[in-house]
């Protein structure tokens, strides 16, 4: 497989928790997962120990670092982080809801996915997908 196809392969194992939290409650926590050495996937989760609320940036800042520890220590070879955000639209010069996937692969490949949704009657509808460049920050 190709560092682009681990990423997708990834990304398609984690991104359906996204969905099916927006669709239950409307938003998510951040949460990640990476594919271990030997191809097997885990999911990753954050807390913060200080707030049964936390704020979406310190569980990200939290997934960050365990990711960057774990691909240091040569335990994973991709990783992806996934959170909500409000983005301006491709194309449409407005704000929307998006999920990002932040992937990095240990071979340097790095993509930013965001996938626009609205949520319409508990169902996650989801507009054009859109990627770029990642910063390539867990595998430095």
């Amino acid at each position: 497989m190709t560092p682009k196809e681990d990423c997708e392969r990834l990304l398609n194992e984690v991104l359906p928790l996204a969905e099916r939290m927006l669709g239950r409650y409307g938003e998510f926590y951040p949460f990640g997962g990476y594919i271990e050495r030997d191809g097997n996937i885990v999911h990753l989760g954050a807390q913060d120990g200080d707030s049964d609320h936390p704020k979406p940036k310190d569980l990200i800042f939290v997934l960050q670092d365990t990711l960057q520890n774990l691909a240091r220590t040569d335990r994973c070879d991709a990783t992806a982080l996934i959170f909500d955000v409000s983005i301006a639209l491709p194309g449409s010069g407005r704000k929307g809801d998006a999920i990002q996937a932040c992937l990095d692969h240990r071979d340097g490949y790095s993509a930013e996915v965001f996938f626009p949704y609205q949520i319409v009657g508990g169902e996650v509808v989801y507009g054009e997908t859109f990627a770029q460049q990642g910063k390539g920050e867990i595998f430095t």
